[in-house]
């Protein structure tokens, strides 16, 4: 999901690399790249034009197609792609909501080597990107490409306002990413009980420390959808701001405000003055990194337009998350976005359980050797818990227990064993 603008900036951001790929000679073409491709269709309408992207991108990388069509389509794939990817269904569990993420999480478990590509079935990626992601990952946990339409329809240039708006105040949210499998893995994957599916990998590879490469000049071109799929993503896209309340307070009383200026006098003025200062904001996101190869100057002009359009339906939006949620895939989803604090949370209580078990693994050993030594002494055993790792584990004092010993033949008892978390 792409959500509109993006005014809030990290903590403690990582370096941008400023990167160009068709400008960087060095980059390698022979690369170890798994690309992870989840896909769910209802028709076949672009399965050639896929095929062939397809055949072009398994000459770069280990590709993985997880299909989550229905029986007749998942078939037709599996005959045209035989040979070429490696097709499967997604993995039965975990279920999400959002397919995609099972799809990712599926990929994910399958790929060979460290560094994988993920992108939506619209993405299309040539040497040139595949090398740059490939690249980054050596120094990131987490890359984050910049996509742009190609062709670019009217409807294509209206949503690439957004895209400008992105970028004039950070990055931009791609259909994208390069992620390093051993770390996904440490960290348990990401939640698919969301819609803001891009926003919640990203927020949880913050939370567990990863560090994130947002290079403005990576383009990775993207096709457009019809003019019907873009009307009807229009809600579901401001949903996404639900995630993030700073910028949906911003959006909201747009609406009101023009209501209330009835067209004339100091509002109407006010009104042009805004306009023409997103557009300023849009063309500055646009001159970025050499956007201006990969975007056009009309999708500046079309940036109010986008505003409008997001300050309707962001109180669409909110009707929907008062009334159960947006519809998805037959279903309904209600939450957009975990936010960073429960993210932290979350990862911190998983490093803490991480930690116990660490402590309970060495205090069992180690206390397995006290109780031998303890049978030739005849004498009770103990162990401090704390004192193998020292004094800086975060546990909680009711679990700082120590591990006591005591000879029973073979067998060694823990009455004062260390909790799971």
């Amino acid at each position: 999901m792409d959500p509109g603008l993006d005014p809030e900036p990290d903590p403690e951001p990582d370096p941008e690399p400023d990167l160009d790929p068709d400008l960087d000679p060095d980059l390698d073409p022979d690369l170890d790249l798994d690309y992870v491709l989840p896909l769910r269709w209802d028709d076949d309408a672009g399965l050639d034009e896929l095929t062939a992207y397809l055949r072009e991108l398994s000459r770069h990388a280990r590709v993985t197609v997880v299909d989550g069509s229905p029986g007749p389509l998942f078939e037709r794939h599996a005959a045209r792609w035989t040979g070429l990817v490696r097709h499967v269904r997604p993995d039965p569990e975990p279920r999400f909501a959002n397919g995609k993420v099972g799809g990712v999480t599926t990929g994910l478990r399958l790929a060979e080597g460290e560094r994988v590509v993920i992108a939506d079935d619209d993405v299309r990626h040539d040497r040139h990107s595949l090398a740059a992601v490939h690249d980054l990952l050596g120094a990131y946990e987490l890359v984050r490409p910049q996509n742009y339409f190609h062709p670019l329809p009217w409807h294509a240039r209206w949503d690439t306002a957004r895209t400008l708006l992105n970028r004039a105040f950070g990055a931009d949210y791609p259909g994208t990413f390069g992620v390093r499998r051993s770390f996904f893995s440490a960290m348990g994957g990401y939640d698919g009980d969301v819609l803001f599916e891009n926003l919640e990998l990203i927020r949880t590879v913050r939370a567990h420390g990863g560090r994130e490469a947002r290079p403005p000049g990576l383009y990775v071109r993207r096709l457009p959808c019809d003019a019907r799929r873009f009307w009807s993503q229009r809600v579901r896209q401001a949903y996404d701001d639900l995630a993030q309340p700073a910028r949906l307070a911003v959006f909201l009383p747009v609406l009101p405000a023009l209501l209330l200026t009835r067209g004339t006098g100091p509002g109407a003025r006010r009104a042009l003055v805004g306009a023409a200062l997103l557009v300023c904001l849009a063309e500055r996101g646009r001159r970025r990194a050499g956007g201006r190869r990969v975007f056009p100057f009309s999708a500046s002009l079309l940036a109010p337009v986008w505003v409008l359009e997001r300050a309707v339906c962001g109180w669409l939006a909110l009707g929907a998350a008062l009334t159960g949620g947006v519809p998805y895939a037959g279903g309904r989803i209600r939450r957009a976005a975990h936010s960073v604090r429960a993210l932290r949370r979350r990862a911190g209580t998983a490093r803490r359980a991480e930690t116990r078990e660490l402590v309970r693994a060495v205090a069992e050993r180690l206390g397995r050797g006290a109780a031998a030594a303890a049978q030739r002494d005849g004498r009770a055993a103990r162990v401090d818990a704390l004192a193998v790792l020292g004094q800086d584990l975060e546990v909680a004092p009711d679990e700082q227990r120590a591990v006591l010993a005591r000879d029973h033949g073979d067998r060694v008892s823990h009455p004062g064993h260390l909790p799971r978390g």
